[in-house]
């Protein structure tokens, strides 16, 4: 098989007829800019963000590559990209793994943009920090060395809130934004929030001495929610899922910050698009942070019966610490209690005319296709 092998070859043309039935996501008019004759290429086709960016892209008008670790992944991609509103029957794939070298040069040959959105993530407790630091940070070179190799004209990385925020008094009241960067420094911050920080430390260094004038711009995500496309959940989802299924009977004293997914892949495509989104970090939050608390209320507030299970009351402080020595689940907790770390993403919506919807759209909306899909358990 060729290292790019379109979808409608006669192995997956099947699958386009199968999934021909999926109910799309109904989407908003975004204005974006289109070069018709553009291919874009989307490192990890088979992830929760990579699925709206590919489906958003090709309703656009741009030709779209992916890349997955094995072939048999591109059913899979292509069934996400179905579920999240996309067309199929013109997308190719490439087969790269982000932890090696090959096939980088020939996945973005004839690329003019790359969303490298896909991130290795550990399994398991590392021994020490640099078992997580260094995969995330060579496969971000990896797949900029590749595009500036290839001729491409823009790169957009997805780096993380994770990159920001980190390692500060958690007094902190004043907001975060594009000009903060986390402290990587800190003896607080955990390898893999020190990895996203490295990596896009990294990624800013080899665009300035490496690029050869190859632009990068970045998109810095707070928590993740929207639409889900199947069993495979992010985190941030998890949280709703959680809730509605009553394991988590009462609301600990945690905060996050929200963005719907649309959203983001939607500012992905504005800032691979806008000349003024060369060498900008734009950070992605629907609005300031909210409490674990405010997310339950709302479920209960929209869902009804559906949300019978959600919680009511608070989990105090007291007893997470109390508690958390003998159950597991409560250990990630107790370092981020009452912990607010507000949120400014102005700079997206000024420069790149971004119109994110509010947090508690982005909330429903999780829970809703969770419910949708059978996903909560009973």
């Amino acid at each position: 098989m060729s290292m790019t092998t379109a979808l409608s070859s006669p192995c997956l043309a099947t699958i386009v007829r199968l999934r021909s039935d999926i109910p799309r996501t109904t989407a908003r008019r975004y204005s974006v800019a289109v070069t018709t004759d553009a291919t874009v290429l989307v490192t990890g086709g088979t992830g929760f963000l990579a699925g709206y960016c590919i489906a958003q892209l090709s309703r656009a008008g741009y030709r779209v590559r992916f890349t997955v670790r094995t072939a048999a992944r591109a059913r899979d991609a292509q069934r996400t990209v179905a579920a999240a509103g996309g067309a199929t029957d013109s997308l190719t794939f490439a087969v790269a793994d982000l932890t090696s070298d090959a096939n980088w040069d020939a996945a973005v040959g004839g690329c003019e943009y790359v969303l490298h959105i896909a991130s290795p993530f550990p399994r398991g407790v590392p021994k020490v920090d640099n078992e997580v630091i260094a995969p995330v940070r060579d496969a971000a070179l990896r797949v900029l060395r590749a595009a500036r190799n290839g001729g491409v004209r823009r790169v957009v990385l997805t780096s993380s809130f994770a990159a920001i925020a980190y390692g500060y008094p958690s007094s902190r009241t004043k907001p975060f934004t594009e000009e903060d960067w986390t402290n990587t420094g800190s003896l607080s911050v955990r390898p893999y929030i020190k990895s996203r920080a490295l990596a896009e430390r990294a990624a800013w260094d080899f665009a300035e001495r490496a690029g050869g004038g190859m632009e990068l711009a970045v998109v810095n995500p707070v928590g993740i929610f929207g639409p889900v496309l199947g069993p495979d959940l992010s985190s941030s989802v998890g949280i709703v899922k959680a809730m509605l299924e009553g394991n988590l009977p009462r609301a600990p004293r945690l905060w996050t910050s929200v963005v719907d997914v649309r959203d983001v892949a939607d500012l992905h495509l504005r800032a691979m698009t806008s000349p003024k989104a060369a060498g900008e970090r734009f950070l992605a939050a629907a609005g300031d942070a909210i409490s674990y608390g405010h997310i339950a209320q709302t479920l209960r507030d929209h869902l009804g019966a559906e949300a019978a299970r959600v919680p009511d009351r608070e989990l105090s402080n007291w007893l997470v610490r109390t508690a958390s020595p003998f159950v597991p689940q409560l250990r990630q907790f107790r370092r981020n209690l009452d912990v607010v770390r507000h949120t400014d993403a102005a700079k997206a919506r000024t420069i790149l005319d971004w119109e994110p919807r509010p947090s508690e759209d982005a909330i429903i909306a999780t829970a809703r296709s969770l419910l949708d899909l059978g996903l909560v358990s009973d």
